[in-house]
């Protein structure tokens, strides 16, 4: 049944992120040494261990990543429309409608709807927008684009190293693969709870443009990949994988980026929220959409 296929992928990843979320508000947490840890460490092993034992087709990827790229595109040229419709400072409004959460939701998400065989895919979508966002993002906010910021990133290089072994077919030893494996494991659970932790603090008094950029972020993703699956050429499983990141919620990065760059912190913060508890429904809609077509 399909409610309950919706709610066995939902509910799991829902359930850590309000656990995160209750933990935070009941104790001082400060979670930044666990989030740095896992973005040098868990992460790049995680990245390593799924690429590298995966043949790489570097035109199927690459029209995924070009997929991901227009939606990008195509979103912030919405959203900075909208920001002056609505009288809100592009700054503000246009790197969380970019930017998505395509860590913490995207990655156990996908990985619940499709199973193990989408990490290379899923993998590939975070990756685009973690060089997006400390490229473009950066360049948004600072007018001064730190490529080596970008290049120099642990999960970064943990990708090049894992498609240069499978370009070179080479086979990683599983004495080595299954350490890897096994810290890539503690990866996404703690993106969850880290996100509930970083949810738990977040002032509520600007819920206006909360909720209006919350509710703007999936319904411009969706919009512009129902469109690209009619034009892109994706396997199926790629083609439903496209339209979730589509409806992602923004990022906790852009939340970051703008307390970085005093760029109106609190009304970036409550974007951030919305968005990432109005998933709880906006996922499952397109779940409910991707599901019976792509899985």
């Amino acid at each position: 049944m399909l409610i309950v296929r919706i709610l066995e992928i939902v509910f799991p990843v829902f359930a850590i992120v309000s656990i995160g979320a209750i933990y935070g508000r009941l104790f001082h947490t400060d979670m930044e040494v666990a989030n740095r840890i896992n973005m040098d460490v868990f992460v790049p092993a995680l990245v390593f261990s799924a690429l590298s034992k995966q043949s790489f087709d570097v035109a199927t990827y690459g029209q995924l990543a070009l997929g991901a790229v227009v939606i990008y595109s195509v979103s912030g040229i919405a959203a900075w429309l909208l920001s002056r419709a609505f009288n809100i400072q592009p700054k503000t409004l246009v790197p969380p409608m970019i930017f998505r959460n395509a860590g913490n939701l995207g990655l156990p998400v996908m990985v619940l709807a499709f199973g193990d065989e989408v990490w290379p895919v899923a993998l590939v979508l975070f990756l685009v927008g973690n060089l997006a966002h400390f490229g473009v993002g950066t360049y948004i906010l600072h007018h001064k684009p730190q490529v080596w910021r970008m290049l120099v990133q642990p999960t970064i290089i943990a990708a090049i190293a894992a498609l240069s072994v499978g370009g070179a077919g080479l086979t990683v030893p599983q004495v080595i693969h299954l350490p890897l494996h096994m810290l890539g494991q503690i990866a996404v659970p703690l993106m969850l709870f880290s996100l509930g932790v970083r949810l738990s603090k977040v002032d509520l008094d600007e819920w206006r443009i909360g909720l209006l950029g919350g509710l703007l972020s999936p319904l411009l993703g969706v919009a512009v990949a129902a469109v690209l699956l009619q034009v892109l050429d994706l396997p199926r499983m790629h083609a439903g994988a496209l339209f979730l990141f589509g409806a992602l919620p923004p990022a906790v990065l852009n939340f970051l980026f703008a307390e970085r760059y005093a760029q109106e912190p609190a009304k970036v913060a409550a974007i951030v929220m919305f968005g990432n508890v109005l998933a709880l429904l906006t996922l499952s809609l397109a779940l409910a959409y991707v599901l019976p077509r792509y899985a």
